[in-house]
């Protein structure tokens, strides 16, 4: 599919990976780019700079309400089904979580069918591996969710649903569909909704209260932190291949442990505070594990897609972003 002069609609479009979506299809050439977003976790002042824009077209929905899809996917070419629950908020509220991860997407479907929309591309997790087995995890791997936090099962299972509603409406109506297995994702316009993500957040407001960072257990608790650029372009590259019902690892491919996440935002922040080593048994977490190492090889071969942003640019890019945020305009 052509991203140039095409109607793309981005459910979830005023959060974090939905604006970077947005940026990537204006930066091709996009005809319209309509952000339909409920503003329940995002909010308007996530895509400001956006709205500038002539293309760009800001709609007030809910993918829990068909008739609102069904408006907003009219001439549409492509939707970035991106809309839903993360973990945390859906261990607060799993009825509307739920609702939203499962039903939500059903509808989209449902409206592309209606509206002859002629692909989806859904953000999925890494979530679905589960606690994976030592080694090399690839698309092929079996999901372990039996070691998951009770939210965190839940939260993998709904990406699994829409993984598999990919293959169904392709199979079935000819819709296609690509599914893109997000690793931990972080950037600029970074929200406190990820699980993961929440200790760059936090230990940056801890470092810049003069509070020491806090790191859980010994800090070699390692993850995949994906720059939201990276991912912004997976979608937009998977949105113009030909491919279809096929899910991709979207990943930087580098095991990053939490004593160097909180190592580079001392350093970034010129701070000299010593971080403080403590657990809270009852805080949300997803995977636990010293030892990580995703594949991204399909997504290279089939896409064309790979990672560009090091987690040291990323946090270093962040960082600024989050320091103009918090200096009042003259």
């Amino acid at each position: 599919m052509k991203i140039a002069q095409g109607k793309f609609v981005v459910t979830g479009g005023a959060s974090l990976i939905g604006s970077h979506v947005a940026e990537q299809l204006l930066s091709q050439g996009a005809r319209e780019v309509v952000l339909l977003d409920n503003y329940a976790l995002g909010s308007p002042d996530t895509v400001r700079s956006l709205l500038g824009d002539a293309r760009v077209k800001l709609v007030r929905g809910d993918i829990l309400r068909i008739n609102e899809l069904y408006d907003a996917f009219e001439g549409c070419d492509g939707v970035f089904a991106i809309a839903g629950f993360l973990t945390l908020p859906l261990s607060q509220n799993p009825s509307l979580g739920l609702a939203v991860n499962v039903e939500g997407q059903v509808n989209i479907f449902e409206a592309c069918r209606y509206r002859n929309v002629k692909k989806v591309v859904f953000s999925s997790s890494i979530a679905v591996y589960g606690d994976p087995a030592p080694g090399l995890v690839d698309e092929s791997a079996p999901a372990q969710l039996a070691t998951f936090q009770p939210a965190t099962a839940l939260y993998a299972c709904t990406k699994l649903i829409g993984e598999n509603l990919c293959r169904l409406y392709s199979a079935k109506h000819g819709i296609q569909g690509i599914a893109l297995r997000y690793s931990t994702v972080y950037g600029e316009r970074q929200h406190y909704r990820g699980v993961n993500a929440l200790y760059i957040m936090e230990n940056y407001d801890r470092i810049m209260r003069g509070e020491p960072p806090v790191i859980p257990d010994d800090g070699s608790e390692v993850h995949d932190y994906v720059h939201v650029a990276d991912v912004a372009r997976a979608n937009v590259m998977a949105m113009a291949s030909d491919i279809t019902a096929e899910s991709f690892t979207v990943a930087s491919g580098v095991a990053t442990d939490l004593n160097r996440v909180v190592a580079l935002l001392l350093k970034f922040t010129g701070s000299d505070l010593k971080p403080v080593y403590k657990s809270a048994p009852s805080s949300v977490r997803s995977s636990v594990t010293k030892q990580l190492d995703f594949s991204i090889a399909k997504a290279e071969k089939m896409l064309g897609w790979k990672p560009e942003v090091s987690i040291e640019e990323g946090i270093r890019r962040l960082l600024e972003w989050r320091k103009a945020q918090d200096t009042p305009a003259s």
